[in-house]
């Protein structure tokens, strides 16, 4: 008989009995399919420095949740309808989107999603990306963009379907559901965010959601802000005294505030990190004396480890403590005063100097530099080295040729956040001791240069390369002292935060050491009347205080 022989009812669909059967092993391979994309679709880690991202041999809580909802809907209400998979499926493709984000962005930006800045910012992302290209390539990536999502939403329904099928039957049982809160409870006892501690449990995503809804609330209701932040800061009071009493001390010598990136008390603490240190110390010990200035030394306490630098970049800028990061993006909203200000007021002109950054960073509209310098604005034409590019010795040599510091320039205040000892620490760039050929077309010998890009990232065990790291900024900056100064300048370098634990390997506490770099001992009389020491290596281990208090230490130091 031919298959036209077949009675068909009018619908034209086969009736169940005459649908084709599948065997067992091919029922569940789909079930099993269908289960590793739904999971992978929230299970995935990002390849730093990149967009793109790889499934983790892991378990998401949000698909465990996805399982007890089909489960409960096919008890309740029996199969699921395609429009409720619909509805599942839209919600569980957001979820991805987040999660996506949420371990992409922090490889761009160095920083968490913050919706806040980011979302306003989208359009003129996409922009900035389709400018120069066809009209017709922009249309068609952006519906070929839309197809690829509609297209994923609909594999989320044929997944969730055949899962849906699977669990009817046995979402009416004892074991099925004994399985999924034994799942369940296994999952909430290993579920861990530390970075320092990971399980096979993947980060959820709701979570991120949670906390971006609540920092918006902190940010848009003018009554959560104001709890969150001090009513009044050192600066304030500083800005409200008179003019001439803001910054007598320095009698209008230039200052560079440098933040040296990941340069950590464990530096001090561990015998094996102070001893392979100890030589380039010493050495920019050395060369701090030998160009007739001295050194004052002290510890405080960062309000971040092992990354978040911007946390203490603003804590020392505004005088407020920003251990907790929800009040670091509340104050960014607002018109606050910062250290900037008191120099701005006292005739400086203020310099931000980010040569790390090679986008559009949207949050220095809170900082308002009179200049702010980017990586591309200082015209690096040399080798690149890791995910930064430009060496922090380049940096420092460059902007001071850009922006002459000659007798008719006002006063400046720098504010140099250093990047080549960043995680993960490696292409470690080679220091030219020629600072004139730094400069010029071929900055670096080829042959120490390709070395230093053939380096291979070692995350088993980053301690050699984070030393390397340190070892290279003591040598830059030993160099860069004994450089002709155009214009006296008082130095502040400020260790940002300690290492991740994959270097330190153990608990360490969030200190940092500071140093006062300065030809005016009077000046430097000052610092050591609150708790700071001579040399580089402070006397005392007990840090001063936080880093928001060392506002109050600079204001006063600086003080008329």
């Amino acid at each position: 008989m031919s298959s036209s022989d077949i009675a068909l009812p009018r619908s034209g669909k086969l009736i169940a009995s005459q649908r084709p059967k599948i065997s067992g092993w091919q029922f569940a391979a789909r079930v099993t399919l269908a289960l590793l994309f739904l999971n992978s679709t929230l299970c995935f880690s990002a390849i730093w420095p990149t967009v793109y991202v790889l499934p983790d041999a892991g378990i998401s809580p949000e698909f465990v949740c996805l399982l007890m909802v089909l489960s409960a809907w096919s008890a309740l209400f029996g199969k699921p309808s395609l429009r409720v998979l619909g509805v599942f499926s839209a919600a569980y493709l957001l979820l991805a989107i987040g999660h996506y984000a949420d371990v992409v962005v922090p490889n761009l930006l160095g920083r968490p999603v913050n919706l806040y800045w980011d979302l306003p910012e989208l359009p003129r992302f996409l922009w900035v990306t389709v400018q120069g290209l066809p009209v017709w390539l922009t249309v068609l990536v952006g519906l070929l963009a839309v197809a690829v999502l509609w297209a994923y939403h609909q594999l989320l329904v044929i997944a969730m379907r055949v899962v849906a099928g699977a669990v009817q039957r046995p979402a009416r049982t004892t074991w099925w559901w004994s399985g999924l809160l034994l799942l369940g409870a296994v999952v909430v006892v290993n579920y861990s965010e530390d970075p320092d501690k990971p399980t096979f449990v993947s980060k959820a995503v709701v979570p991120v959601y949670w906390k971006e809804a609540m920092k918006l609330r902190d940010i848009l209701v003018p009554e959560r802000a104001a709890r969150l932040l001090p009513p009044a800061t050192v600066v304030d009071d500083a800005l409200a005294r008179p003019a001439s009493e803001l910054l007598g001390g320095l009698n209008h010598r230039d200052v560079n505030m440098i933040f040296l990136e990941t340069y950590g008390a464990v530096l001090y603490d561990q015998p094996d990190s102070s001893r392979a240190v100890a030589q380039t110390r010493a050495e920019l010990e050395k060369a701090i004396l030998a160009s007739g200035r001295k050194v004052v030394s002290a510890f405080y306490v960062s309000p971040t480890i092992g990354g978040a630098s911007d946390l203490a970049h603003l804590s020392v800028l505004s005088g407020i403590d920003l251990k907790d990061s929800r009040k670091h993006d509340v104050l960014l909203t607002t018109t606050r005063p910062t250290l900037l200000d008191v120099f701005e007021r006292d005739g400086y002109e203020t310099f931000g100097l980010y040569h790390s950054v090679g986008w559009e960073w949207v949050e220095r509209e809170y900082y308002s530099f009179d200049k702010y310098i980017n990586g591309p604005a200082l015209g690096y034409e040399g080798p690149a080295f890791g995910f930064w590019k430009i060496p922090d010795q380049y940096a420092a040599a460059r902007v001071d040729q850009l922006y002459p510091r000659d007798a008719s320039a006002k006063p400046r205040f720098t504010f140099f956040p250093t990047i080549s000892s960043h995680f993960p620490f490696h292409q470690v760039p080679p220091y030219q001791p020629d600072w004139r050929k730094l400069l010029g077309p071929q900055p670096f010998d080829a042959q120490a240069a390709a070395r230093a890009q053939a380096e291979p990232v070692n995350w088993e065990y980053m301690k050699p390369d984070y030393l390397r790291t340190i070892n290279y900024t003591n040598t830059w900056l030993a160099g860069y002292f004994m450089q002709p100064e155009p214009r006296e300048t008082v130095y502040v370098m400020i260790g940002d935060h300690q290492p991740t634990g994959s270097v330190s390997r153990e608990p360490t506490p969030w200190d940092v050491p500071v140093f006062i770099v300065s030809k005016d001992n009077r000046l430097l009389d000052r610092f050591r009347a609150m708790g700071f020491s001579d040399g580089l290596t402070p006397k005392k281990r007990v840090p001063l205080g936080g880093l928001h208090q060392l506002t109050d230490a600079l204001l006063t130091g600086f003080g008329g």
